[in-house]
């Protein structure tokens, strides 16, 4: 299945969207490469585009300044669509970083030709009102996360959300994900492989 295919088939699945809307939209969207290390969208400026991810894994970070270490938000991977949300929107500058965690894919839009398909048409505007949504609802859960889940829950809820991310990015990234310790990663995958 080519890019667009994947495009297609998840803007139906996504927003319901009708054959001919997606038609409309299609031209604006581009595939895109980004190889493992390098930035979807960097610190400090504004995010340019909307991505949805064909194949590969992306994490939001921050880099902790005061104890010289990454701090890992968010991770997105085959069909979840990839953004800094606020900077999107709002157009101001992002206050992290969105890198490619192994050789990935992406098909994207532009802020302006997708604000643009919100005006043409109910279904595009449809498409921005699950969009916005859908980023709520991720922002929201993981501050709930935070507040009501032990470090194991939220282990597991991450390994439903992205169930092969173990065997593809090294585990202290799952660590900073999570807020704890290597060792303490180590002890909960012992005890939920019992």
């Amino acid at each position: 299945m080519d890019t667009k295919d994947t495009l297609v088939l998840h803007l139906k699945q996504f927003a319901s969207m009708p054959d001919d809307e997606i038609g409309k939209g299609l031209p604006f969207w581009r595939s895109r490469k980004i190889k493992k290390g390098d930035f979807f969208n960097m610190q400090s400026m504004v995010c340019s585009d909307l991505g949805l991810v064909v194949k590969g894994i992306f994490r939001i970070y921050y880099h902790d300044d005061e104890k010289q270490e990454d701090k890992n938000l968010f991770f997105f991977s085959e069909s979840q669509f990839v953004v800094s949300f606020r900077s999107f929107i709002t157009r101001n500058p992002c206050w992290y970083f969105i890198e490619a965690m192994e050789d990935s894919e992406i098909i994207s839009i532009s802020y302006k030709d997708l604000n643009d398909l919100y005006e043409s048409s109910s279904a595009w505007s449809k498409f921005g009102r699950l969009l916005a949504e859908l980023f709520f609802s991720y922002a929201q859960t993981r501050t709930e996360e935070f507040v009501f889940f032990s470090h194991e829950q939220r282990y597991v809820r991450l390994l439903e959300e992205h169930p092969n991310i173990i065997q593809r990015i090294p585990a202290y990234h799952i660590s900073s994900y999570l807020g704890i310790t290597n060792p303490s990663l180590s002890r909960i995958r012992k005890r939920i492989g019992k």
